[in-house]
């Protein structure tokens, strides 16, 4: 089994996998008669093949327990895929670069820290939603269109977080209505 400790999320360090979107890190404009900040292009998306369109879905997750066991990843050929915590939910997030097989080598695990979403890049080996905690919502932006856009690769990992590092129980948190 792949043991991986998760590391905390940084442009640097996810670099290789896509985008992190964080508004502290980005640049901005004033619009709306200079009453709005627009954080502007926060990352790529990615729409490939025949009739490839953007879709934005709000997904709603269970809270997973750590140390967390995954039995797969997987990648989206056809498109990138973007998720941003609605209400400051922490994750964790497991890649591998983009190929026909996953090296275990080369697969990495971060934590977010409640504020920071991810894009995945079109390819990117990657884990099924993970947040910690309490039940959380994501926006996601990803493609849609015809064609197959999700493989999936089995592999034996189990991520743990740094050490000293508490999950925080949905007793400390407000559930999402």
């Amino acid at each position: 089994m792949l043991q991986l400790d998760a590391r905390p999320l940084t442009p640097e360090a996810f670099a290789p996998f896509g985008d992190v979107i964080d508004t502290r890190t980005s640049d901005y404009f004033h619009i709306n008669a200079g009453r709005t900040r627009r954080y502007h292009d926060l990352a790529r998306v990615e729409t490939l093949g025949e009739q490839a369109r953007a879709l934005i879905s709000i997904f709603v997750s269970q809270p997973v327990q750590v140390p967390l066991e995954l039995s797969f990843l997987e990648r989206h050929p056809q498109g990138s895929q973007a998720f941003m915590p609605l209400h400051e939910e922490r994750f964790l997030i497991v890649v591998a670069p983009p190929g026909d097989t996953i090296a275990p080598e080369e697969v990495r695990a971060f934590v977010t820290d409640g504020r920071q979403g991810v894009n995945y890049r079109a390819g990117t080996w990657h884990a099924i939603q993970s947040v910690l905690g309490r039940e959380g919502e994501f926006l996601v932006v990803d493609r849609g269109g015809e064609g197959n856009n999700c493989d999936e690769h089995p592999i034996d990992i189990r991520v743990s977080l740094p050490e000293g590092e508490a999950v925080a129980s949905t007793s400390e948190q407000e559930e999402i209505p």
